[in-house]
């Protein structure tokens, strides 16, 4: 190669052009890309991206097949920028152009890393969102038993809205907040009870599957394996049974407050196409799970609020199941 000169094509033809004649700026420059990872300390690294540093190296090591690229030709990003881009998105919720300066890359560059990570760990999702084994069925139903005195609980399940395109997303969650199953596909305008219905843990658990009880609301029909508030009460026993039943199903909610205080992308206007805003929720979900998992705490300005609950219309009376109905009138006696 010619020294202090350039190559390039002009027609059919290939010319050599002295870079001093070229005006400041021609040509690509490859930016040097910042390594958060040696800038940040510990506390510093959870309040920019939720974890601590083994933690993001663990993920960074189960996303990497996923996010190594073929070639290191012309500058491309390493899975470790990839992932604290992504990190720094899911946990500000700021514009991709903002923390694409984090690393010195360029805009369109940070949007496709977030997509990238948020892909490969939406592939992953299947180790830590599922649902329980009968041995972990076992002992969720004894955490909620001691936690309020109601027999049979294994989880407990809401609704919550993510917006700029506004989704409805069903989750449901344990006693200690993890997350065991997740729909994020729906309308912000569908019904709690239709996403329910239309869902594989409605089949689950109507074919018999998963034994156990699940809380919910008074937007979700009474099942054998769904208990709700008694609509109206007029004993003691039942009033005692709704302020149970309700004290117990916090949990959900404020599960779902944590998510989208940890995730704040969750909780501002995401700006994409639906359904990469559905596989944003999913990459969170699992980041969650994580959390969970290695027990991180919540960064320092983040407050440890309940989600306020977002009430949906009762679901009418001939909507629920007698036999729902007969174990939710055991448990009330029982109380």
């Amino acid at each position: 190669m010619a020294e202090g000169k350039k190559l390039f094509k002009w027609r059919d033809l290939w010319v050599w052009i002295d870079r001093s004649l070229l005006p400041e700026g021609r040509g690509r420059v490859l930016r040097d890309r910042s390594n958060p990872l040696e800038m940040y300390n510990e506390s510093e690294l959870l309040e920019r991206f939720r974890f601590d540093r083994a933690t993001i190296f663990e993920i960074v090591g189960a996303l990497t097949p996923q996010l190594q690229h073929v070639t290191e030709r012309n500058g491309t990003l390493s899975p470790s920028q990839q992932v604290l881009i992504a990190l720094r998105f899911f946990a500000s919720g700021s514009f991709q152009n903002s923390l694409g300066d984090m690393v010195n890359v360029h805009r369109t560059t940070a949007c496709r890393a977030i997509r990238r990570v948020s892909l490969a760990l939406m592939r992953i999702m299947g180790r830590y969102v599922r649902l329980p084994t009968q041995e972990e069925a076992a002992r969720m139903k004894q955490d909620f038993y001691f936690k309020s005195g109601l027999p049979g609980i294994i989880g407990c399940i809401d609704g919550t809205h993510v917006r700029y395109h506004s989704i409805n997303v069903q989750l449901v969650c344990t006693n200690d907040m993890q997350i065991i199953d997740l729909v994020s596909k729906w309308p912000g305008s569908t019904h709690d009870a239709r996403i329910l219905k239309e869902s594989a843990l409605h089949r689950e658990f109507e074919e018999g599957r998963i034994t156990g009880l699940l809380l919910g609301d008074s937007g979700y029909p009474l099942k054998r394996w769904l208990m709700t508030p008694v609509i109206a009460p007029r004993t003691p026993q039942e009033r005692r049974y709704n302020f149970k039943q309700a004290s117990t199903r916090s949990i959900i909610e404020r599960c779902i407050g944590v998510l989208k205080r940890r995730f704040h992308c969750l909780h501002s206007e995401i700006r994409m196409h639906p359904e990469r805003v559905c596989v944003v929720i999913a990459a969170c979900v699992v980041l969650h799970n994580i959390c969970v998992e290695k027990r991180m705490p919540l960064p320092r300005q983040v407050a440890v609020l309940d989600q306020p609950e977002e009430v949906e219309n009762p679901v009418a009376l001939n909507q629920e199941d007698i036999s729902g109905r007969l174990i939710r009138n055991r448990l009330i006696t029982n109380l």
